[in-house]
């Protein structure tokens, strides 16, 4: 699976994710502080990442920065995108299954790396669900990309 990965730092926690990805058999496309040269403001480089998924140079994508907020906010501009901020597991888990989630923000300052892992695992072991109810609500989603009411 081809992964956008962005950071606004250049820290151990984002070295590490890329490769982790990389141990994992993905092949990782870096932007901002991960890549010299590149803008590294979380904003650019969320935006980055995330037009990658929008617009189908990667399959999914990861941004990172302090709290993962902010590149969280920044990829959810692109339409197209779901970015799902996880500090857990479980959370990374149902952001996959319910939400069928393709970007996954990360915060440079609460992930460790053993819960990189964990949060890794879980994010691409689910399978976005099939349920009806689920379902609808993706596609809700989207009709907000395109500036319809969600109804």
């Amino acid at each position: 699976m081809r992964i956008s990965v962005s950071s606004d730092m250049d820290e151990p926690v984002a070295r590490g994710l890329v490769a982790e990805l990389r141990e994992r058999g993905h092949e990782v496309l870096t932007h901002g502080a991960l890549r010299p040269g590149d803008d590294p403001q979380w904003a650019a480089c969320s935006q980055a990442a995330a037009r990658d998924v929008a617009d189908g140079r990667s399959d999914q994508a990861v941004v990172c920065c302090w709290t993962g907020t902010g590149a969280s906010i920044a990829a959810n501009k692109v339409p197209g995108v779901r970015a799902a901020l996880c500090t857990d597991a479980y959370t990374a888990d149902g952001a996959r299954r319910w939400n069928d989630a393709n970007v996954l923000a990360l915060s440079l300052r609460l992930t460790s790396g053993p819960l990189l892992k964990e949060i890794l695992d879980a994010w691409f072991g689910a399978e976005p669900s099939q349920d009806g109810v689920d379902r609808e609500n993706v596609a809700r989603v989207s009709r907000l990309d395109h500036g319809r009411p969600a109804r």
